[in-house]
């Protein structure tokens, strides 16, 4: 017996519906992809006596067309019709910065309706942890140059409100992101409202110094993200090389984090995220340290 196809209050079936569905019904918006790369990376001291100094850096790329025309952004660009967000945002991070085949993962979706001045844009935020050492940046297609920056993040001010049946907070952030010949600095205003088992989080951008469109709340939101997630998942290990030692990875974790750990209880949690080996640094000047690779059959405890 042949199953009859459904219709509709007008007597057309699925099929007959799409023939004659007109598309430009609803206005749509452009959607756009930026990406945020972010590495650890070291800077050498004139003593070798001394540990590297390590740092969180962001890879920006600076615009060569209007708008924000010379202004630093995030690296990025409109998607297709015919690709996946995915694909457009590894197009894009490619054309732009000639980086290629590392794992990314979607951020947060933003969709403020002037947040471009030129249209109506919404765009798909995706963040990755990459080992710098293996990545060749170059800047290209319409970048004037592509850069990694130090990243900086301090809270200017924090308060609390208790209401009723819930709470308001607020705080102030500063993002202060340098290389050698340029500094970026904006502060981001967040503000938390609990109403019983309603939470809603609102983000302006209070002051901003060279970052385009904005990008500035992305970065915000993608350190406080990435802060969280290192806590619960092993992404932290995409930032390190195959084989490290214990030193290296807390002192990775601690840049992370923004503070100091202590290393007997950061051993303790990590004991089970990494594997022993039998072999040592070969550092000159520095006494021979035990290395370990990622655990990759166990999450973090």
């Amino acid at each position: 017996m042949t199953k009859r196809a459904k219709t509709d209050r007008n007597g057309l079936t699925e099929q007959q519906y799409l023939e004659k569905y007109n598309p430009g019904i609803y206005e749509r918006p452009s959607v756009t992809v930026d990406m945020l790369i972010f590495t650890v990376m070291e800077q050498a001291q004139n003593n070798y006596r001394k540990l590297s100094e390590k740092s969180l850096q962001l890879l920006l790329i600076q615009r060569g067309e209007h708008p924000y025309l010379g202004q630093w952004a995030l690296p990025g660009g409109f998607v297709s019709v015919d690709e996946s967000l995915e694909d457009a945002a590894r197009r894009e991070l490619f054309t732009e910065t000639n980086i290629d085949n590392i794992y990314m993962e979607q951020l947060y979706t933003w969709g403020e309706v002037q947040r471009d001045p030129r249209m109506r844009v919404i765009s798909s935020a995706y963040m990755a942890l990459v080992d710098r050492t293996a990545l060749n940046v170059q800047a290209g297609d319409d970048a004037d140059a592509a850069d990694w920056f130090k990243v900086s993040y301090d809270v200017l001010e924090a308060s609390r409100e208790d209401q009723a049946n819930g709470y308001k907070q607020e705080q102030r952030i500063r993002i202060t992101l340098t290389n050698e010949s340029t500094t970026l600095t904006g502060v981001v205003k967040i503000t938390e409202t609990v109403q019983g088992h309603v939470r809603r989080v609102e983000r302006e951008i209070a002051e901003n110094d060279g970052f385009a469109f904005d990008h500035l709340k992305m970065i915000q939101y993608a350190i406080e993200r990435l802060r969280g997630k290192v806590e619960y998942t092993g992404i932290i290990f995409n930032l390190l090389p195959p084989l490290f030692t214990l030193s290296e990875l807390q002192r990775v974790y601690e840049i992370i984090l923004g503070k100091e750990l202590l290393a007997a209880a950061f051993r303790r949690k990590i004991a089970g995220s990494v594997t022993e080996t039998e072999e040592f640094t070969k550092d000159a000047g520095h006494r021979p340290s035990k290395l370990y690779r990622y655990n990759v059959n166990q999450d973090l405890n």
